[in-house]
């Protein structure tokens, strides 16, 4: 029962804010506690708020053998991601890891899902991230001031 209702949560707000899990724990009197150590044991659950984009580096066999593990730690130091965080403080970019895309014949691989839809790029390098990361930071700025002008 908690979990679906946890994914509940999560499909709504697109992560688990601690508000809804306070509420959880007061109707199924449940403790807090309790309900945090399911929702950071699974990985289909996060607590932070994802960010604008989402960039899954790709830790496939093909794509670890060929840097993405170099890759991903480039990205958190190019985006100031300390220990545990996965979302800028800016808000604009989440950090994951994620399993195989299946086009290994690209790798290493990175995929970037949001607004857009999702983009995939292969043969990626410190330079090339840097490139696409100075791209989505533009087309953040252009979604959040169109966000901005809808809310008015």
């Amino acid at each position: 029962n908690l979990i679906r209702i946890l994914q509940a949560i999560q499909k709504e707000y697109k992560y688990l804010p601690r508000s809804a899990l306070e509420l959880v724990s007061s109707h199924m009197n449940i403790p807090l506690s309790d309900i945090l150590t399911v929702a950071t044991f699974y990985h289909q659950f996060t607590l932070e708020k994802p960010g604008i984009f989402t960039i899954w580096v790709c830790m496939g066999t093909a794509c670890h053998l060929k840097g993405n593990n170099d890759n991903y730690e480039y990205l958190r130091r190019l985006l100031g991601l300390d220990n545990g965080r996965e979302t800028t403080s800016d808000g604009i970019f989440t950090l994951k890891k994620a399993r195989c895309f299946g086009c290994c014949s690209l790798a290493p691989v990175i995929a970037i899902t949001g607004p857009h839809g999702r983009d995939l790029y292969g043969y990626v390098t410190p330079q090339k991230l840097r490139g696409i990361i100075s791209k989505y930071r533009v087309l953040a700025r252009r979604y959040l001031e169109v966000s901005k002008m809808v809310i008015k």
